[in-house]
């Protein structure tokens, strides 16, 4: 199939609607159906306002994540209505891919 993988970046202090803006993402992600998303803690980086964001022991709330999730176009179009409607300023990567899966549900 294809569609979209999609790449959000955010920071473990930011927040939407009571939540951490990753937290609230992927909740948004499962109440949509969409097919999954995954959270993702990295240890330090740095967005356009060049200020370096990293997690220390002390100072957790300034974690870089990433929220990952792959979409169909339709699927996609529905999510970006949404947070446009929601008002959440979020910088993203959009990149074309195809997704699909292999083997059982078994596992096998």
């Amino acid at each position: 199939m294809d569609g979209f993988h999609l790449t959000f970046f955010t920071e473990q202090s930011r927040r939407h609607a009571g939540r951490p803006v990753g937290d609230w993402l992927v909740r948004l992600a499962q109440d949509m159906g969409l097919r999954g998303a995954t959270l993702v803690a990295a240890s330090e980086g740095f967005g356009a306002d060049r200020r370096l964001h990293s997690a220390h022991f002390f100072e957790l709330a300034d974690q870089p994540q990433a929220v990952w999730i792959t979409v169909n176009a339709d699927e996609c179009e529905r999510l970006f209505e949404r947070l446009r409607a929601e008002g959440v300023r979020l910088f993203y990567v959009k990149v074309p891919v195809e997704f699909g899966t292999i083997g059982d549900e078994a596992g096998g």
